[in-house]
């Protein structure tokens, strides 16, 4: 039976479907107009997320019956075209949700004058078909040590949910950080763009330095920027320290140099002497797209130990794809280069050989002034994902990898899902 009141938390994730049972993508959001006389917010539509992971705006009119695990459509032909969010428009869960209100319920004093957190909001469809918003979970203050209950209040009794409220900041990200739960970096990333920028800041801040940093080098060069300009200088130095130093080299270039210099200065020097290094090269050059951790061995590592460093998993498929042989020290700038070994030949070698034994000496490494072409050309030569860089004293000062490559080569706008998807249709 289709349901006519429903909690938008429950639709998050819900599989929507076309008239004849086609998938067309499942939900992420749901947009509302909240009013500033305090009636009830009108439900505008669903965020949908298609296969592509690009989200469109559905609307609610389209909707023919919510029921358990499946929200199903009038229509199967629906706008392609990326959702973006119109004035006076909110999103439930990415902005409502979380939000500091206060109650006005007769039957809940211990309520009264407290600041108290929207977890969900309950919508139902009028008799005109339209869908609005009724209710407000919110999560109470903890007493006594027990845990903090959750009351539904009529829409009515609840102050703090207009647009200018919601706007204010020190808003908490709980719910939003659950749904980036278990996702890839650039999917994060991609969501992260697609909000609003006051929650855009506000889940940067609320994310651990690892997360964040993983999650901002998937971000364009000019976006990186911004987020890092709503950092506290302490934080944003942080930031840098735990991202790749190539990343956080391309990123301190962007900025002004005192401003690049601050915060190198504030970073722990083990971390920024080899960003440092980094920015002594031009950034389309072999010196400049190279990461400076390279799997890097001695001659006497065992095939065994070769192979246990590169199935850490913070190494990059391309970083992991061959490891560097050197006298010591193998800190970069190392000592002097001996050659490569690929892993698949570590595999095809007993656990217990040296590497030194099978070193392949006949590749010739890149040097650090080479520029991007040139270095394209190479990959494209020797079909590698990986080469090392060596300077003229044969040290070897890092590796550039194929995804460095790949960023340099492709359009500046490359990350924008609708752009490309217009872009492939026109060719």
């Amino acid at each position: 039976m289709a349901a006519t009141r429903v909690y938008v938390a429950r639709l998050a994730g819900l599989v929507v479907l076309g008239p004849d049972g086609e998938s067309i993508g499942r939900i992420r959001d749901v947009v509302v107009a909240i009013r500033y006389d305090r009636q009830q917010p009108r439900v505008h539509g669903l965020v949908v997320e298609l296969p592509t992971r690009r989200r469109i705006f559905v609307p609610i009119l389209r909707v023919t019956a919510i029921e358990p695990g499946v929200v199903t459509l009038n229509t199967g032909t629906v706008s392609l075209r990326r959702f973006t969010q119109r004035p006076g428009e909110m999103l439930a869960l990415a902005q409502i949700v979380d939000s500091v209100v206060r109650v006005e319920d007769p039957d809940l004093p211990d309520l009264a004058g407290v600041d108290v957190h929207v977890v969900d909001l309950g919508i139902e469809q009028a008799r005109s078909r339209d869908w609005l918003v009724a209710r407000v979970a919110v999560r109470g203050h903890r007493r006594l040590g027990r845990r903090r209950t959750v009351h539904v209040i009529d829409w009515t009794m609840v102050s703090g949910l207009t647009p200018y409220e919601i706007g204010r900041p020190g808003q908490d990200v709980t719910q939003l950080l659950e749904q980036f739960e278990g996702m890839r970096a650039p999917d994060v990333a991609q969501l992260l763009r697609e909000l609003p920028e006051k929650r855009r800041v506000e889940v940067a801040v609320a994310l651990d330095d690892e997360r964040l940093a993983d999650v901002v080098q998937e971000l364009p060069d000019d976006e990186q920027v911004e987020l890092l300009s709503h950092l506290e200088v302490r934080r944003a130095a942080d930031l840098l320290e735990a991202m790749d130093p190539d990343d956080a080299a391309d990123l301190l270039g962007e900025l002004p140099e005192g401003e690049a210099e601050s915060l190198l200065a504030l970073m722990d020097p083990q971390e920024s002497e080899p960003v440092r290094r980094l920015l002594e090269h031009s950034p389309y050059s072999a010196g400049g797209l190279m990461t400076p951790k390279p799997v890097v061995l001695t001659p006497s590592t065992t095939v065994a130990e070769a192979l246990a460093r590169v199935r850490n998993p913070d190494l990059t498929p391309a970083l992991a794809s061959m490891v560097f042989v050197v006298r010591p020290p193998t800190a970069t700038p190392t000592g002097r280069y001996l050659g490569s070994v690929h892993i698949q030949q570590l595999l095809r070698e007993p656990p217990a050989h040296l590497v030194g034994g099978i070193v392949d000496t006949d590749l010739s490494p890149l040097r650090p002034e080479l520029p991007l072409a040139a270095v394209t050309r190479y990959f494209a030569t020797y079909n590698l994902v990986c080469g090392p860089v060596v300077d003229a004293e044969n040290h070897l000062l890092g590796a550039v990898t194929v995804d460095d490559v790949l960023d340099h080569l492709l359009p500046e706008d490359w990350r924008d899902r609708e752009t490309n998807d217009e872009r492939a249709a026109q060719a």
